[in-house]
């Protein structure tokens, strides 16, 4: 007979037939046996039957004789007819595979087919791959050919088919397949992916308790997402297993990994390679494009070059003198990064940090998107610039990436945004010397020489006209200081005008240095170059680019700058297109616009000075605003149908994007976060107050998602503080409204209870309806989440009134919802049934798809609490689902953390395990302390249940300084899990 154990090796099957597309024959022995032809499933008779073609397909294309086949089917015990039997099921398999396929030969059977038709010789072929990919280093692409090896099985290998040899296959390919899994894992985290094995490796420990190598790796997962404790005990549990069921010790190589984890092992911290996303390696190519004009700065090319050619990590800056603008800098940076692209070839991102600006990017904000384009996931960013950081360095790690900075403030900004280890390089660009950037290889970028101005004028106007009034244009290239970027622009307003000659560009310089003769010699010559080419401008290019020049954003969209304008949106683009050819503006990207620090102060310099009609700039950005508050008060709109939000909001003249699809609403929400909060911080004035804070609340998702919760907090405070300074009690309700979102969502309890409470005084005597419903029905969440259930039904009750009075059917159904919380919370279990399927009642008829997965899981809670774990569990799924669909990272956390609860109430400790393991990665940096607390108890306890009691120890241990630390409740109940230990 054919070996039992080890991996089945399948040869080349022998006289390979010619192949038709559509006819060809497929099998599958890693699941249920099957035979398919063109994507059909061919009936294959009876399990003996199956039986039967199974050994035959894993006889390696060998003939095997009736003797073989009856032992293979019924062992020592075969029936009386045994061998007619196996001769009529050959028969049958004939007729179904065809004669050349199924053939007799030598009193035997033998099955002839290519070797790609067969699952299991893919599957060997996929693992050589992958074997000889991790050979050669690359990790990553190993591991995604074990995954797709492993994405074959359908369930158990030869499933449901009977017979010892069946069983012996059977047997050794699920062994293979645990042992692929092993290797995969090893690759995860090789590759730095260990938080996200923890949670398999979880389930995998309790499926397999005395595999040894599943412990090590889950040890090694732990240690790495910064759970030392947790990896310690993992051992002592293993100890103990080991002991209790064997009588042994623990492997050498578990005992060294524990003495490692001890010691606080640095190696063993740090992956072996990149990290990678979870579906491809992400190779950003961010840079800008390089100017194909570029010319001089060759020394300042070669040595920046050389030392990116050679780098090893270190940090490179280059800096102007004097805090000099349109030296260069991010030309010089940009075009050096493009040559020393073949050098990082994972590899460059680039971000411009507007440190010349009012309000400088956040280092959390640029790791955020840095981190999103090194492909992680939203759900996966933590939220505090230390997480951030750490992720950011240990994603590029091993890895060879270039950042470009540019405009950093200073040094305090870039340093979160260097990379950690060696292989990466870093070019900063700045106004400022960084003297105090250890490390830094330190560049003064000067002016450029004479000779290399008159170089680069001479490139973009031409050389036949230079040379004939080469005094003239050293006369211009003077006037500009010397500044490329003053060259530049000078050069591209006389290439495009032929008429003109170099002496009347550098008479028209003249007099505007004149004009300007207050400022310093660098930023004279620099905005005589923008008078002169602003004063080319035709009269609509020249209103364009004043107005577009007030808005704060870090860059504009074209439908926001056509509604700024107040123009069709192809009219706008026309003149946004000719302001970029004239180098005044910039394209960020397609559909979207941007100015050079140096530019955006001179143009709202010239609406300041120009403007006929003054108001025209609060008309300009009332206008602005308008566009975000229409846009996104659609987009909430979309998310929840029959909110009153719309009714209750400020009017506005200017109409927004219309969405047909949440999901392009979602995204262009997200894609315009920086610019809309950038635009709500700016609407300062009493006229434009009140929509702002509506803008707030319109664009509230971009809180509870956590992308983009600190710029949103920080928004509503200023805001908080304009109205209250105002004495606006609308706009101040409001604003401690949108507050108090932030601060449920951050776990931040008593700072919501104190915003919400100061918002219902304030609604009360605005007679304002938005926080007069919502406030309540926030504080009764909050008195919910701090066990105060008596004062939480009052709340809710009022919440409930103040809506149906208001009308408003969606906020009724979210009040219900939380007031089945609350009964739940009380023992009303039925009533707390009762209420949540009212409240879904009201949010499906109105296809409330995202609070109706509120409803669900208030449901799904109480379902929970009857004992009705099916239903429960279904509840629970659908919300989770629409909640990841609609980016909700904090209720899709707390969703995974229920069914966790469900799955141990099922007694299902190791699936409860998962589940709490995913909802604490996924409210990594999101939900506050409360929350992880919560999670952890849970996970302690399914931990617990699937004989890993010192990890569930440590969990416990864990959740008890957070709800001491916060003066919880929930620390009574943890104390008794913790005490059988205590008393021990």
């Amino acid at each position: 007979m054919d070996r039992d154990n080890g991996p089945v090796r399948v040869p080349d099957q022998r006289a390979p037939r010619e192949r038709t597309a559509g006819s060809e024959l497929r099998f599958e022995v890693l699941g249920p046996v099957r035979a398919r032809r063109g994507g059909q499933v061919l009936p294959s008779g009876s399990p003996q039957q199956r039986a039967l073609l199974a050994a035959l397909l894993l006889r390696d294309g060998r003939t095997a004789t009736a003797a073989e086949l009856i032992d293979a089917l019924w062992g020592d015990d075969p029936p009386s007819q045994a061998l007619a039997t196996v001769r009529t099921y050959a028969s049958r398999l004939r007729k179904t595979l065809g004669q050349d396929t199924l053939v007799s030969e030598s009193g035997g059977y033998a099955v002839r087919i290519h070797r790609d038709a067969l699952d299991l010789t893919h599957a060997q072929d996929l693992a050589a791959e992958a074997e000889k990919a991790r050979s050669g280093g690359d990790r990553w692409q190993a591991r995604t050919l074990i995954n797709k090896l492993l994405g074959l099985w359908d369930g158990q290998a030869l499933a449901s088919v009977p017979g010892p040899y069946a069983d012996n296959q059977r047997t050794s390919l699920e062994e293979w397949r645990l042992q692929l899994t092993e290797t995969r894992l090893d690759l995860d985290l090789e590759v730095g992916c260990h938080a996200e094995a923890v949670s398999e490796l979880t389930a995998l420990t309790a499926a397999h308790p005395l595999r040894e190598r599943l412990r090590e790796l889950l040890m090694v997962a732990l240690y790495r997402s910064g759970r030392q404790a947790e990896a310690l005990a993992v051992y002592a549990d293993t100890r103990r297993l080991l002991a209790e069921e064997l009588g042994v010790d623990p492997c050498p190589e578990l005992a060294q990994l524990q003495r490692r984890i001890l010691q606080a092992d640095e190696d063993l911290a740090r992956p072996a390679d990149e990290p990678a996303p979870a579906s491809a390696p992400v190779r950003p190519a961010q840079l800008p494009a390089t100017v194909p004009d570029f010319t001089g700065r060759a020394s300042f090319v070669r040595e920046l070059g050389d030392r990116l050619a050679t780098s090893e990590g270190s940090v490179m800056a280059v800096s102007a003198l004097a805090g000099i603008g349109g030296v260069g800098k991010t030309t010089l940076a940009v075009h050096v990064a493009h040559q020393a692209r073949p050098h990082f070839p994972d590899g460059q991102l680039y971000v411009n940090l507007q440190g010349a600006g009012a309000r400088a990017a956040e280092p959390e904000t640029v790791l955020g998107s840095f981190l999103r384009a090194l492909g992680t996931a939203d759900s996966a960013i933590p939220d505090s610039l230390d997480e951030r950081a750490a992720l950011y360095r240990s994603t590029l790690d091993g890895r060879r990436i270039l950042i470009l900075l540019d405009n950093a403030h200073d040094a305090a900004q870039i340093r979160p945004l260097l990379p950690g280890t060696a292989g990466c390089a870093a070019l900063v660009t700045s106004r400022v010397r960084m003297v105090d950037l250890a490390g830094a290889h330190l560049v003064d970028l000067d002016v450029m020489s004479p000779e290399e101005a008159l170089q680069l004028f001479t490139r973009i106007v031409g050389a036949e006209r230079v040379d004939s009034e080469r005094e003239a244009a050293l006369d211009v290239v003077a006037a500009c200081g010397f500044l490329p970027l003053a060259i530049r622009i000078a050069a591209s307003r006389l290439a495009s005008r032929r008429t003109w000659t170099v002496s009347v560009l550098a008479a028209k310089l003249a007099d505007e240095r004149r004009r300007l003769d207050e400022l310093q010699a660098g930023d004279l010559a620099v905005k005589a170059t923008f008078e002169l080419g602003y004063g080319q401008l035709e009269p609509a290019q020249a209103r364009a680019f004043r107005l577009l020049g007030l808005a704060d954003g870090p860059d504009i969209s074209l439908a926001a700058a056509a509604a700024l304008l107040d123009l069709e949106t192809h009219t706008a683009e026309d003149l946004l297109e000719a302001l970029v050819d004239t180098s005044l503006v910039e394209s960020a990207a397609p559909g979207r616009y941007r100015y050079h620090d140096l530019v955006r102060l001179y143009a709202r310099a010239c609406a300041e000075r120009d403007e006929q009609v003054p108001a025209e700039r609060e008309m300009a950005l009332s206008r602005l605003l308008d566009f975000y508050l229409a846009t996104a008060a659609g987009v909430y709109a979309l998310e929840r149908p029959g909110d009153r939000l719309a009714d209750h909001r400020e009017p506005t003249q200017y109409a927004g994007l219309t969405f047909a699809d949440r999901h392009d609403a979602q995204d262009w929400l997200y894609t315009e976060a920086n610019s809309l909060l950038a635009c709500v911080r700016q609407s300062s004035g009493r006229a434009t107050l009140r929509r702002a804070v509506d803008l707030l609340w319109a664009a509230k998702d971009l809180a509870e998602s956590g992308a983009n919760s600190k710029q949103y907090e920080t928004a509503a405070t200023a805001v908080r503080d304009l109205a209250r300074a105002m004495g606006d009690n609308r706009a101040e309700g409001r604003a401690l409204t949108t507050l108090t979102n932030v601060r449920l969502v951050a776990g931040r309890f008593d700072q919501a209870k104190q915003d919400a409470q100061r918002a219902m005084v304030l609604a009360r005597a605005a007679d304002d309806p938005l926080p007069n419903c919502w406030a309540p029905n926030d504080l009764g969440i909050i008195a919910l989440y701090q066990n105060r259930h008596a004062e939480g039904e009052s709340y809710l009750q009022q919440a409930i009134t103040n809506f149906r009075a208001d009308g408003n059917r969606p906020g009724e159904a979210s009040a219900l919802c939380n007031l089945s919380r609350i009964h739940l919370a009380m023992g009303r279990t039925s009533s707390a049934v009762t209420l949540a399927q009212q409240g879904i009642d009201i949010y499906d008829g109105l296809g409330h798809a995202l609070r109706g997965a509120n409803g669900r899981y208030a449901l799904g809670l109480a379902l929970t609490e009857l004992g009705h774990l099916p239903d429960a569990a279904e509840r629970l799924a659908e919300a989770l689902a629409i909640f990841r669909d609609s980016r909700q990272r904090l209720w899709e956390g707390m969703t995974l953390f229920r069914l966790a609860e469900v799955d141990l109430a099922a007694h299902v400790p190791a699936r409860a395990a998962v589940k709490a393991e995913q909802a604490l990665a996924v409210l990594r940096g999101i939900g506050g302390e409360w929350r992880r607390g919560n999670v952890l108890t849970v996970l302690g306890k399914a931990l617990r249940d699937i004989g890993q009691a010192g990890r569930a120890q440590v969990c416990w241990h864990e959740a008890l300084v957070i709800y001491e630390g916060l003066g919880s409740s929930e620390a009574v109940e943890v104390r008794t899990l913790l005490a059988p230990a205590a008393a021990a």
